[in-house]
């Protein structure tokens, strides 16, 4: 018979060896959050570009909504304006809204939790939002308008339609899709929305100066945002410090939310029920909103008609060249079809 073997003493259970790892780990947090805040004198020029006057608008319990106005109305139709995820009215819209009312009169507005939105206390939901865009609409006496959504505004811009169907004349959907979940790995995208959360609070705004310059230059490994690219012109470039000042108005829960509600969002089911004119813009070179799910959006809605641009996502902040020309295209023709019917 063999020998006992030594005693090695009792192992320490895994509880117990991570234990000071989640104190530790609030510690760090606590730490970063409460560092004063300092003014370093190298910080990018915040100036605004030209923008068209803004407006209050009084939506009762759904508080006040700054709007922004472009175009005499009567001239065309009424264009609103519903932008995409993370970024406020003005950073989206500010290099094509004039151009685009040439031809309408242009309304853009922040959606919920975005630059100078409302705050309610409830979670960020889409329908929420589609019911304060067509509160504003009625507030305004607008009569039916044109809905432009681009990325996050397409769902907005969808279910407005769905919940508010007197209100919309028409459907632009610009860079988005019916769904934004489709695959596993996009759908575990959507739900890291926490990590962003965090990331939002903790992130000074000069490091985030720094990390999108080294970003537009090549010089990052990892896409910080997908507004900024190699393509970005200079034009945008010189007005990074206003666009993440405007960018910092937004609350960090509501626009992680967002993105959770993003990953939730399916509208492939009643796409179908759409009965007004509509034009589905697709950005060819997209690499956040896959071109074939456009392409299965502009499908699945029966009175659509698709036009192709080739850019990124991005390609109305990067080459308004090409895409506002596609945009007047695709709203004359929306406009054109609601008239003949």
């Amino acid at each position: 018979m063999s020998p006992p073997s030594p005693s090695r003493g009792p192992r320490a259970a895994p509880s117990r060896r991570l234990g000071w790892a989640a104190p530790l780990a609030v510690a760090a947090l606590l730490w970063a959050a409460s560092r004063p805040r300092s003014a370093p004198p190298d910080s990018l020029d915040a100036t605004p570009p030209p923008l068209p006057g803004a407006r209050v608008v009084d939506l009762g319990a759904r508080g006040e909504q700054v709007v922004r106005e472009a175009g005499r109305r009567g001239r065309g139709p009424t264009l609103v304006l519903v932008h995409g995820w993370m970024y406020p009215a003005d950073v989206y819209w500010w290099r094509i809204l004039e151009t685009l009312a040439v031809d309408a009169h242009v309304l853009a507005v922040d959606l919920r939790g975005h630059g100078r939105a409302p705050r309610p206390p409830e979670p960020f939901r889409l329908a929420d939002v589609a019911d304060d865009v067509a509160a504003l609409c009625t507030a305004l006496e607008t009569g039916p308008v044109i809905l432009l959504g681009h990325s996050l505004g397409g769902p907005v811009a969808q279910l407005v339609w769905q919940r508010h169907p007197d209100v919309v004349a028409g459907l632009v959907l610009v860079s988005t899709a019916a769904s934004f979940g489709e695959t596993p790995a996009r759908r575990a995208l959507w739900r890291s929305m926490g990590a962003l959360q965090l990331a939002l609070r903790l992130v000074p705004r000069q490091t985030l100066e720094r990390l999108l310059l080294a970003q537009a230059a090549g010089r990052l490994p990892l896409q910080v945002s997908r507004m900024i690219t190699r393509e970005t012109p200079r034009e945008v470039l010189d007005r990074l410090g206003w666009m993440i000042a405007e960018f910092a108005r937004g609350s960090p829960e509501d626009i992680a939310e967002a993105g959770r509600e993003l990953g939730r969002y399916d509208a492939r089911g009643w796409l179908a029920t759409v009965d007004v004119p509509t034009a589905v813009v697709r950005s060819t070179r997209d690499r956040l909103v896959p071109p074939d799910s456009q392409a299965a959006l502009a499908a699945r809605i029966p009175t659509a008609r698709r036009y192709d641009v080739d850019v990124d996502h991005d390609g109305h902040l990067a080459k308004p060249e090409l895409v506002v020309p596609v945009l007047r295209e695709a709203i004359a023709d929306v406009h054109a079809r609601r008239a003949d019917g």
